[in-house]
């Protein structure tokens, strides 16, 4: 990772994939919003392994203004290495996300920035007026917020907003895998951070193409079950499953002593009782659940002395340092 130099007051990051048509529009708008708020600040875009214009846009765009950064992978990693990245690589106070394909309001900043001021640790954004498929984007998206927010206890209405500003100090410890930076507020609250939720406009996709899909959808809900078991079970995946392993053990060995006693003591026949069986099986799953919550102890032992490794791989920066 590269070393941090000299904080600034606001870092954006943008995640790009083949958004060639939006870039432009979207750094003149951006860049227009922040010159009033401050002179210091950076626009951070990372190129996720886009197959169009993309990249040479960018280049272009660093060459006429030095607050650019532009950070470009070698394949497609997926939007939560590039907020990764994005995070690992910015020098902002606070950092805000913000999509590359134009539906989020750069003109939205400001109110999430005055939230950030009150205290706030996370402030994220709400689609309260979402333009986008009902059955096919927003029934999911209303599905899987509500779900979320059961499992995880972080009440959001809107998990999915990309739209969002950190404190540095917030995901300066947070790693992302698969699709979990929508989760990222909840990976966070482990931590007693503040939430707060301000409402965002969206618009209709104008230039490109949408990226998400039913199999994002599927992702993103395995790891939201991932995302729950983070929050309750990491640091001790012996209670998940040592629980039912005992239960399950125990109550194994309660039908076995009965079969036992029943046998040596009042003659019962065991060749035709399927409660042998049941105690058999009983006693196999608590010895395998307890065994798996045992190497699930090592294996987040190992995971939290070793973690820091990168989820992405960089084929090239341009830096925006003047």
């Amino acid at each position: 990772m590269k070393e941090k130099q000299k904080s600034l007051d606001i870092s954006i990051v943008i995640p790009v994939y083949n958004e060639e048509e939006n870039l432009k529009e979207l750094y003149e708008k951006l860049s227009n919003v922040l010159r009033v708020i401050t002179e210091n600040f950076e626009l951070i875009f990372v190129d996720d392994g886009s197959t169009d214009n993309s990249f040479n846009i960018l280049k272009g765009i660093n060459t006429v203004d030095k607050k650019v950064k532009v950070i470009k992978f070698r394949r497609n990693f997926g939007q939560s290495a590039a907020l990764a990245a994005g995070f690992d690589y910015s020098k902002g106070n606070v950092i805000i996300t913000i999509d590359g394909d134009l539906q989020n309001d750069p003109e939205d900043i400001p109110p999430l920035l005055k939230k950030i001021s009150k205290g706030y640790d996370i402030v994220s954004g709400w689609r309260v007026d979402r333009k986008d498929p009902f059955f096919t984007k927003k029934l999911p998206s209303k599905l899987s917020n509500w779900l979320a927010s059961k499992l995880t206890g972080v009440n959001l209405h809107d998990f999915g907003c990309t739209l969002k500003a950190f404190r540095r100090d917030v995901v300066e410890n947070i790693k992302l895998y698969g699709e979990m930076h929508r989760y990222i507020p909840a990976l966070a609250s482990w931590r007693g951070i503040s939430i707060a939720e301000v409402k965002v406009r969206h618009h209709p996709r104008q230039h490109g193409k949408s990226k998400y899909g039913i199999t994002r959808l599927i992702r993103g809900m395995l790891d939201l079950i991932t995302v729950k078991f983070l929050l309750s079970y990491s640091t001790r995946p012996l209670q998940l499953f040592g629980i039912p392993g005992i239960i399950s053990f125990v109550a194994g060995f309660v039908i076995g002593a009965y079969l036992t006693i029943g046998k040596l003591f009042f003659g019962m026949g065991l060749s035709d009782r399927p409660l042998l069986l049941l105690a058999v099986l009983l006693i196999f799953l608590g010895v395998q659940f307890i065994t798996m919550g045992l190497l699930g102890e090592i294996i987040s032992r190992t995971y939290y002395e070793m973690r820091g490794m990168p989820i992405y791989a960089v084929k090239e920066i341009i830096d925006g340092v003047e």
